[in-house]
Protein backbone atom coordinates (compact mmCIF):
# COMPACT_ATOMS: atom_id res chain seq x y z
CA UNK A 1 0.00 0.00 0.00
CA UNK A 2 1.07 3.41 -0.65
CA UNK A 3 1.27 5.87 1.51
CA UNK A 4 2.72 8.99 2.43
CA UNK A 5 4.29 9.30 5.98
CA UNK A 6 5.55 12.14 8.38
CA UNK A 7 8.35 10.76 10.48
CA UNK A 8 9.75 12.54 13.52
CA UNK A 9 13.01 10.78 15.36
CA UNK A 10 13.82 12.19 18.59
CA UNK A 11 17.52 10.77 20.14
CA UNK A 12 16.53 11.02 23.94
CA UNK A 13 19.41 11.51 26.25
CA UNK A 14 21.86 12.81 24.51
CA UNK A 15 21.71 16.40 25.24
CA UNK A 16 20.42 19.71 23.62
CA UNK A 17 21.39 19.09 20.00
CA UNK A 18 20.61 16.12 18.21
CA UNK A 19 22.19 17.69 14.89
CA UNK A 20 24.82 15.36 14.54
CA UNK A 21 22.23 12.14 14.83
CA UNK A 22 19.67 13.97 12.12
CA UNK A 23 22.64 13.82 9.70
CA UNK A 24 23.00 10.32 10.42
CA UNK A 25 19.68 9.73 9.56
CA UNK A 26 19.66 12.17 6.62
CA UNK A 27 22.11 10.06 5.37
CA UNK A 28 20.04 6.63 5.12
CA UNK A 29 17.14 8.47 3.92
CA UNK A 30 19.00 9.90 0.93
CA UNK A 31 20.30 6.36 0.45
CA UNK A 32 17.16 4.42 0.32
CA UNK A 33 15.15 4.76 -2.84
CA UNK A 34 12.32 6.14 -1.13
CA UNK A 35 11.10 10.09 -2.34
CA UNK A 36 12.00 12.00 1.44
CA UNK A 37 12.00 15.60 2.29
CA UNK A 38 13.54 16.84 5.44
CA UNK A 39 11.65 19.80 7.08
CA UNK A 40 11.85 21.29 10.48
CA UNK A 41 10.30 19.22 12.41
CA UNK A 42 10.65 16.11 10.93
CA UNK A 43 10.77 14.00 7.39
CA UNK A 44 8.13 13.48 4.75
CA UNK A 45 8.46 10.10 2.78
CA UNK A 46 6.34 8.47 0.55
CA UNK A 47 6.40 5.13 -0.74
CA UNK A 48 5.45 1.06 0.38
CA UNK A 49 3.78 1.26 3.68
CA UNK A 50 6.28 -1.85 4.45
CA UNK A 51 9.54 0.06 2.82
CA UNK A 52 8.97 3.24 5.11
CA UNK A 53 8.64 1.02 8.18
CA UNK A 54 11.85 -1.23 6.97
CA UNK A 55 13.48 2.30 6.39
CA UNK A 56 12.00 3.56 10.07
CA UNK A 57 13.80 0.26 11.56
CA UNK A 58 17.22 1.46 9.75
CA UNK A 59 16.89 4.27 11.02
CA UNK A 60 16.56 2.98 14.38
CA UNK A 61 19.00 0.52 14.40
CA UNK A 62 21.94 3.08 13.42
CA UNK A 63 21.11 5.32 16.35
CA UNK A 64 21.44 2.23 18.47
CA UNK A 65 24.70 1.51 17.35
CA UNK A 66 25.49 5.39 17.80
CA UNK A 67 25.02 4.30 21.48
CA UNK A 68 21.37 6.34 21.91
CA UNK A 69 19.51 3.99 24.37
CA UNK A 70 16.34 5.90 23.90
CA UNK A 71 14.12 7.20 20.75
CA UNK A 72 10.96 9.13 20.41
CA UNK A 73 9.21 8.08 17.25
CA UNK A 74 6.30 9.76 15.66
CA UNK A 75 4.68 8.69 12.87
CA UNK A 76 1.51 9.78 10.52
CA UNK A 77 0.25 8.04 7.77
CA UNK A 78 -1.90 9.04 5.21
CA UNK A 79 -3.17 7.05 1.89
CA UNK A 80 -5.91 7.24 -1.02
CA UNK A 81 -7.25 4.20 -2.66
CA UNK A 82 -9.31 6.17 -5.39
CA UNK A 83 -6.06 7.36 -7.04
CA UNK A 84 -2.19 7.87 -7.09
CA UNK A 85 -1.41 10.91 -4.90
CA UNK A 86 2.32 11.94 -4.48
CA UNK A 87 3.12 14.67 -1.98
CA UNK A 88 3.46 17.03 -4.91
CA UNK A 89 0.17 16.21 -6.08
CA UNK A 90 -1.00 16.98 -1.98
CA UNK A 91 0.47 20.48 -2.33
CA UNK A 92 -0.85 21.65 -5.47
CA UNK A 93 -4.62 20.59 -4.60
CA UNK A 94 -4.07 23.38 -2.21
CA UNK A 95 -1.74 26.22 -4.55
Amino acid sequence: MKVVADLCIVPMGVGPSVSSYVKEIKTILEASHLNAEMHANGTNIEGELADICRLIELCEEKLSQLGVQRVFFTMAFSSRRDKEQSMADKLTAVS
